[in-house]
């Protein structure tokens, strides 16, 4: 068929009849087809594309053959385990000496006085300045051995790291010290790793281990260095006990060079005392490179911003990736209020997170929009970046990131690219409009310290949530019955067993915790319930024991404070929840029918049991005075319960929330006051 027919039965204008026709137009009308050509064509050669996953999203992880149903993941190539990813990073050491060469000696560690910008250490000056303060220890009667332990006690700032090298160097042990441990952990960790110095920040600190001390409860402790400046008055009252304080600079200018990191040991500070070796930090950091090497590669112009407690093995981990790489690392001024105008100033390109930062994020973005308007729009925005989301795009330069999210992004400093979120469970409402909002990816991991950090991650172009990812490179994942619970393999589910080499190498002095946590297959038992999600990723369900994390990743014993609340004289009962997705506790009471019509008319509140049971100031005194027993117990905030239910009837064998042994059944009680810890939780915010 001639072209001619072909256009006369499609009743298309042939070729000559074209020109005929555009010789027709107007000037105007042609300019605008022109203009309309040149928008199509723009769009088409830069239209969004979406990230190519690394592996097949419908099967992350495989099972490993003769391993007992174990699952490893898919990248990474081969059947071996990964132990390092740079032939010339296997120590921390050397991590931070490949960071001094490939930055060609630029910006290393940042830190800010308020309303300034930030200034910055240098990576030569930072190795100096480690090598002097690490000889200087050796003058001061520290061995360059891994049988030596440093402890380390303070807020995240360039000493921190200082400090931490200056052990690295000399092959000394790390051994973090923080707060929230209490001071009965603090003594506990100084005696048990037999710590006879002790590098803090401020005098405050000092102090508090001069007592223990002069209470004679660290005998061993001989020597403590301070990061900032001291009164005469603490030096002296350290003299009186036996105890030399010096600040940080007058322990430096002593150099004594030749003594090399054979493999030293890095013990972090909890009162377990995990002991990790530098192979098990380089296997970790290792298998996030591998995992998201397609996707992100860092360079020496990443920054990162250093917030969350260094003496976690999360922010350490990240920050290990940012050294090899010699990029930068900015300190937040000491004040999380500051937060925000502290990013601001550094801009960040890596931002580690915990899952309470992103719930408040979330909760102060919605509570700008003021209105139903504000807020339909905010939320047909955010759909419409979920979707893009969702096809594997991620971009910040939308049109729905100019109308609306722009202002949130530049309250993160406006060049963030990567959000890894960790240390407890994050809400998948939270995460997926975040994913969204703030154009950059934005990755899941989970493990505990006894992995050095994470055992699994998410991948890639997976950016669906309510799972933690598949495993690391650097490890396998195997799941194993939990008869008491009533998991079972056969359906996927059960505790969590990782083994690999960046599983610790057992808790120090303590044979029988070990023993718990490492069978004899070199398996590590986290207690943490699991269960395989078809695409081979991993679903957190349970904890084997009653232990569990808050959004803001501290964990919580439930039991303990259960154990202290209920010497509140009304109290019969009490059963204390907390959710990993939420930021504090809750509680449900049973009052003493006998006891507690007395103690209420001494307030001034009358009548019945039941009737007092629904009074709302009898409910608010009680509430205080837990609080109260709590203080006087030494309980932390975030261990204290922020709302209470009174319940009239005891928890009875009878109604199933007791044992026969008289223990609380914890998922029955939960699943029973679920209506009531909701309505608590709704309240409360």
């Amino acid at each position: 068929m001639q072209t001619q027919e072909i256009l006369r039965m499609l009743r298309l204008p042939e070729l000559g009849d074209l020109g005929q026709f555009f010789r027709s137009l107007s000037a105007t009308t042609l300019v605008s087809v022109g203009a309309l050509a040149a928008i199509l064509a723009y769009w088409f050669t830069h239209r969004p594309k979406a990230l190519q996953p690394p592996c097949n999203l419908l099967m992350q992880s495989e099972e490993v053959e003769d391993c007992g149903g174990a699952r490893r993941s898919v990248i990474g190539g081969g059947p071996q385990l990964l132990t390092h990813y740079y032939d010339d990073a296997r120590t921390m050491y050397q991590v931070f000496r490949r960071g001094l060469s490939i930055s060609g000696n630029g910006p290393c560690l940042g830190f800010r006085k308020p309303k300034q910008p930030y200034q910055w250490l240098s990576y030569q000056e930072v190795v100096d300045r480690a090598e002097f303060l690490g000889s200087g220890l050796l003058r001061h009667n520290c061995k360059a051995s891994t049988e030596q332990f440093i402890g380390v006690f303070a807020q995240n700032r360039p000493e921190w790291i200082i400090a931490e090298l200056a052990c690295y160097t000399y092959s000394m042990v790390v051994v973090p010290l923080y707060d929230t441990l209490g001071p009965g952990a603090i003594r506990y960790i100084i005696n048990t790793a037999d710590i006879s110095t002790v590098i803090v920040d401020k005098a405050q600190k000092a102090g508090l281990l001069l007592e223990h001390v002069e209470k004679k409860e660290t005998p061993g402790l001989k020597l403590i260095i301070l990061m900032e400046p001291f009164e005469e008055a603490l030096r002296e009252r350290g003299k009186k006990c036996g105890v030399l304080l010096k600040s940080m600079r007058a322990v430096e200018p002593f150099f004594f060079s030749g003594l090399w990191p054979g493999e030293p040991l890095c013990s972090c500070g909890n009162p377990k005392g995990a002991m990790l070796t530098h192979g098990n930090v380089v296997a970790d950091f290792s298998g996030f490179l591998k995992v998201t090497e397609s996707q992100w590669a860092p360079t020496c112009a990443d920054v990162h911003f250093s917030y969350l407690p260094l003496a976690h093995m999360f922010e350490r981990m990240v920050q290990s990736v940012v050294y090899c790489h010699g990029g930068r690392v900015g300190f937040f001024q000491g004040d999380i209020r500051l937060l925000s105008d502290d990013m601001k100033a550094l801009c960040p390109t890596i931002f580690p997170v915990v899952p309470r930062l992103l719930n408040r994020m979330y909760d102060k973005i919605f509570s700008q929009a003021d209105s139903p308007i504000k807020r339909w729009l905010l939320e047909f925005a955010a759909k419409r970046k979920q979707a893009e989301v969702r096809s594997g795009i991620v971009r910040n330069d939308s049109i729905w990131d100019e109308l609306f999210f722009k202002k949130i992004q530049a309250s993160l400093g406006g060049c963030v690219r990567m959000i890894v979120t960790g240390a407890a469970p994050a809400s998948p409402t939270v995460l997926g409009f975040l994913r969204a909002a703030l154009g950059c990816q934005v990755y899941e991991g989970y493990g505990q310290t006894e992995c050095t950090a994470g055992c699994t991650f998410t991948t890639p172009g997976d950016w669906t949530s309510g799972h933690v990812g598949a495993p690391l490179p650097c490890n396998h994942i195997k799941l194993v019955d939990v008869e008491e619970l009533n998991y079972w393999t056969c359906k996927g589910e059960g505790e969590i067993c990782v083994r690999g080499p960046n599983v610790f190498k057992g808790y120090l002095k303590d044979q029988n915790r070990t023993k718990e946590a490492l069978d004899s297959d070199g398996w590590l038992h986290t207690g943490d319930i699991g269960k395989w999600l078809p695409e081979g990723t991993l679903k957190i369900i349970d904890r084997k024991k009653h232990i569990f994390k808050l959004a803001q990743g501290e964990y919580v014993a439930p039991e303990k404070i259960e154990n202290i609340y209920i010497r509140s004289e009304p109290v019969a009962q009490i059963y204390v929840h907390g959710d990993s997705l939420k930021a504090f506790l809750v509680g449900v009471v049973v009052p003493d029918p006998e006891v507690m019509p007395t103690w209420a008319q001494k307030r001034g509140i009358e009548g019945t049991y039941t009737q007092l049971c629904i009074n709302k100031e009898l409910k608010k005194a009680i509430l205080e005075d837990l609080v109260r027993l709590g203080k006087e117990s030494g309980l932390h905030s975030f261990e204290q319960v922020k709302a209470i239910h009174i319940h009239s009837d005891m928890f009875s064998v009878q109604n199933g929330l007791l044992t026969p042994t008289l223990k609380a059944k914890r998922p029955e009680l939960r699943e029973y006051f679920k209506k009531q810890i909701e309505e608590l939780y709704s309240i409360s915010v």
